[in-house]
């Protein structure tokens, strides 16, 4: 089992990203962030990325769709932007966030990679 820090370094190892944070999405707070940098403010965009995870949630509770959410994808011109809710029982009301360059990432590969991190996480 990986500790927050350690998920954290071992989710920037994956190709191509920029930033990751663990994200409480009843607060919108980030427990912790790797990367970002001046030209990405990875606070922010984990804060304000609860709000898209949120508004998930709800659509799914309107149709009635009991499963979990895997992951969520945002692409960009020059990003993808992965949001993956922890699902184990400790990491209720949780999520990872991860930033990538899009030239540099293989998505088929960060969304493998972001699960097993994910499995492995213990909070």
């Amino acid at each position: 089992m990986a500790e927050m820090d350690v998920a954290l370094k071992d989710a920037m190892q994956i190709g191509g990203a920029i930033g990751v944070a663990l994200v409480d999405h009843t607060s919108g707070m980030a427990l912790g962030t790797v990367g970002g940098g001046k030209d990405f403010d990875l606070i922010t965009a984990a804060a304000a990325n609860t709000d898209v995870i949120r508004a998930k949630l709800r659509t799914m509770e309107m149709l009635g769709l009991n499963e979990p959410i895997e992951d969520v994808l945002v692409t960009l011109d020059s990003q993808y932007h992965l949001i993956r809710p922890l699902t184990a029982r400790s990491g209720h009301g949780l999520f990872l966030y991860l930033a990538l360059h899009k030239d540099r990432a293989n998505l088929a590969m960060a969304r493998h990679q972001l699960r097993n991190i994910e499995q492995a996480l213990e909070i």
